[in-house]
């Protein structure tokens, strides 16, 4: 239910979500190098921007061109962070949720941000209901669909850095380091230059532009054969272990990135599955509908579920549901005193233990209509397989009522067993 209060202010203003979090921390990131106002970081970055804006090169030249300087692909921040912010964007417009092609105009079927976030909502029900377990263990959990939006990068819930704090962390130790040494910092400059040229190619080529391409593919090969020389710089410590980690972040951030993608792009189809599914054992209530789902189901899982579903449903008590703070033992003895059990506590009840014993499955009771008390308990003995040799009637029947409880109490404890299982999700 809603809470009123501040309910007409929220419902007559825009909520204006974006992902600005997430590109205020990625700022911080570009402009690490505060001195020099434009590092080799920042420049990674324009690069990947001056690339997805450009309307001349076709999305083939694009890609390629993506593929040439990603050949380091840790030291290609501009790529995995740009890509990045663009999949956020398909997220708050729902485009992640991919529509019809071939409808041109108007709805083409497409998700929106509120189709998703009840969409993640659903899924977190489902899961728990028919595989009881939370979402989280099927990586369905809402940062599972939304961490990117929602600071996974930004923060952590133990001691370790955030990814995107061990990421500037790195890159200002590199910056900082390249100021004073020669050779990282002849590294670092070369990838910054070639960059700045492929950007300001990329601003001059115009559409009727011909025979850009070889100029185009040099200056990929130029910067991915610098990106090659300042990988190589981070070979050895004190800058292997920092490679280390900037090749873990970039891991982290585009298995996420990968997670997203895969959860939200079917999402649709998955809550239909799963609902779908719990429709489907709704009618297993129907004993012909059950038996029809059984026969043509070609799953052999399927085929179990419904032909042995009315065996299942007749197993299921409430009387025998336990719970963590109750033991096994305690629930077999309420539910023999709530069945009036032991009905015969005393073996010199010769009657009642020949009576308790008549009623026994397992008791075959021909004949008995002429037999005495005395040779009904004798007999009941020898069926059970219990001895009769030099034990007197008494000595028998108190055999016999021993038996015939722990039978009753066996046969609690196989119900209880055949309720947990029948209960039990699988």
């Amino acid at each position: 239910m809603a809470i009123n209060k501040g309910l007409t202010s929220l419902v007559n203003a825009d909520p204006n979500f974006s992902n600005q979090a997430l590109e205020n921390a990625i700022n911080d990131i570009k402009n690490v190098d505060k001195d020099d106002g434009y590092s080799w970081i920042k420049s990674s970055i324009d690069v990947d921007t001056a690339i997805e804006d450009n309307t001349v090169l076709t999305a083939s030249q694009k890609n390629d061109l993506k593929d040439t300087i990603n050949n380091q692909s840790y030291l290609n921040i501009g790529r995995y962070l740009g890509d990045l912010i663009r999949h956020t964007n398909t997220i708050l417009d729902g485009t992640i949720i991919p529509g019809d092609p071939q409808i041109e105009s108007g709805d083409d079927g497409r998700g929106s941000f509120l189709e998703i976030l009840q969409s993640v909502q659903t899924m977190q029900s489902l899961i728990p209901q028919l595989y009881g377990v939370p979402a989280s263990e099927k990586n369905r959990d809402v940062n599972d669909h939304l961490g990117s939006l929602n600071n996974k990068f930004l923060e952590t819930e133990d001691s370790s850095a955030p990814v995107f704090t061990s990421l500037k962390d790195t890159l200002s130790f590199l910056d900082a380091r390249a100021r004073t040494t020669s050779s990282l910092a002849t590294a670092t400059a070369a990838v910054r230059y070639s960059n700045t040229q492929l950007i300001t190619f990329l601003a001059s080529v115009v559409a009727d532009s011909t025979d850009f391409q070889q100029t185009l593919n040099t200056y990929g090969s130029q910067l991915a054969g610098n990106i090659t020389n300042l990988h190589n710089q981070l070979a050895s410590e004190p800058y292997l272990t920092k490679r280390t980690q900037m090749i873990a972040d970039r891991d982290t951030i585009v298995t996420q990135v990968n997670l997203e993608i895969s959860n939200l792009s079917d999402i649709r189809t998955e809550i239909e599955r799963l609902t779908n599914n719990m429709s489907y054992t709704g009618l297993a209530e129907d004993p012909q509908l059950n038996k029809l789902m059984a026969r043509v189901s070609q799953n052999a899982d399927w085929q179990t579920y419904f032909n042995e579903y009315e065996t299942n449903s007749a197993n299921l008590n409430p009387m025998y549901n336990t719970s963590t703070d109750v033991d096994r033992e305690t629930v077999i003895a309420d539910v023999l005193r709530n069945k009036g059990l032991p009905d015969v506590t005393d073996y010199v009840d010769l009657v009642g233990v020949s009576n308790k014993a008549i009623k026994n499955s397992r008791i075959d009771t021909k004949g008995f209509d002429f037999k005495t008390t005395e040779q009904i308990i004798t007999e009941c003995c020898t069926q059970l397989g219990i001895s009769t040799q030099n034990n007197s009637v008494y000595n028998q029947s108190e055999l016999l009522l021993n038996n015939l409880n722990d039978h009753d109490r066996q046969q609690i404890a196989d119900a209880l067993d055949l309720n947990e299982s029948s209960n039990t999700l699988s």
